[in-house]
């Protein structure tokens, strides 16, 4: 069976990460793009700039920023590119916030975990 997992993009990569790929619009700064050992940018999925800042990490605006979220990318072609890629390999999706616990990878790992076949 396949892994599906999130990882800060600033945590060291190992060999179980499988294809690590960049859920984030922004290029993580810091970050030497050949340091960071990622196989797939997918800057499209991120949410919109709007989103993000509306939400700006706000912990109290997290649920309304999942709902909001999941309706701008559940249909889109980069949300149905990712579920696909998913399905047949290990999967590590990247990401820059501070917050484990409150950001898109965390998000699109449950939507793409419902959607799994």
């Amino acid at each position: 069976m396949v892994s599906l997992r999130i990882k800060r993009v600033y945590d060291p990569p190992s060999q179980s990460d499988g294809l690590r790929v960049l859920v984030d619009r922004l290029w993580p700064r810091g970050l030497k793009k050949e340091d960071a050992k990622i196989d797939l940018w997918m800057k499209n999925i991120a949410p919109s700039p709007d989103l993000r800042r509306w939400f700006a990490h706000d912990p109290s605006r997290w649920e309304e920023f999942a709902k909001r979220y999941e309706e701008e990318i559940v249909n889109t072609p980069e949300f149905r590119e990712l579920r696909k890629i998913c399905s047949n390999q290990d999967v590590t999706l990247l990401f820059a916030s501070r917050n484990r616990e409150m950001n898109n990878a965390v998000v699109l790992r449950v939507l793409l975990s419902m959607n799994r076949k």
